[in-house]
């Protein structure tokens, strides 16, 4: 039997696709969308599932998929195609929303770990920009600190293929903040400005405040965990002062 997470992708996925219907459906094309949606509310994992989780927001739900595909088959049979296939299209989104709460931790995981995943090809960019930028300048304690970054990286990675991904996550969020403010102390807050295009002063005000807090969060974490580390100290004494820079520079947009 499938598990929960496959039950809900797979019948999300099959909204999906056959919600791209258009208006002008044939009869055929509808008389099998209902019986694709009825094994769905019926007898797919999803309808077990279902049921055997006693959810009684979720057998509700079940419940109102059926009518909706109950007047959905009466509109076809009354050659009402249109209204048919709006009915039947709220009954498979009402059936799914039955699944999800029949098991919602499965569903979040699910979201967990796809917003992992993107957040780590984010940071391995990061990663990327910050090393190249380290090479430029030639500064052995930016080379530290990208190794340091690095390191999280791998553990976060390790901690998520644990399932752990709650742990996973705040590694990786430490790893991107840091990397993501070592490039801008790095940059000293002037290139990497000039190379962006903003739509407004107000972006531009907004994207100097959210350096500025990566900033101090990167401050905070060296302070309180990786002082012991000689190279990794001097990198925090001088984002002290560009993060003071920042500041400024930040207000000055506003």
């Amino acid at each position: 039997m499938a598990s929960s997470n496959t039950v809900v992708t797979f019948w999300v996925g099959l909204i999906v696709a056959t919600g791209a219907f258009a208006q002008n459906d044939t009869q055929t094309q509808l008389e099998r969308r209902l019986m694709s949606v009825e094994t769905l509310i019926e007898k797919s994992s999803a309808a077990k599932q279902t049921e055997a989780s006693g959810n009684a927001d979720a057998l509700a739900r079940r419940n109102a998929a059926r009518d909706l595909h109950k007047q959905a088959v009466q509109a076809l049979q009354a050659g009402d195609q249109a209204k048919a296939q709006h009915l039947v299209d709220n009954a498979a989104r009402t059936m799914v929303e039955a699944v999800r709460f029949a098991a919602p931790e499965q569903v979040n995981a699910q979201k967990d770990r796809r917003d992992f995943d993107a957040r780590m090809e984010s940071a391995r960019a990061l990663l990327d920009a910050q090393k190249r930028v380290a090479a430029e300048k030639g500064d052995p304690q930016a080379q530290a600190l990208a190794k340091l970054v690095e390191s999280l990286l791998q553990q976060a990675s390790e901690r998520a293929a644990t399932g752990k991904i709650t742990e996973a996550r705040k590694l990786l969020d430490e790893a991107y903040l840091s990397s993501k403010a070592a490039v801008a102390n790095m940059r000293s807050g002037d290139t990497l400005v000039h190379s962006l295009s903003f739509a407004s002063k107000e972006e531009e005000y907004r994207y100097e405040l959210d350096r500025n807090h990566t900033h101090q969060m990167l401050i905070q974490m060296l302070l309180q965990e990786k002082r012991s580390d000689g190279a990794i100290d001097g990198m925090v004494r001088k984002s002290l002062g560009v993060a003071s820079r920042l500041r400024k520079m930040a207000g000055d947009y506003a």
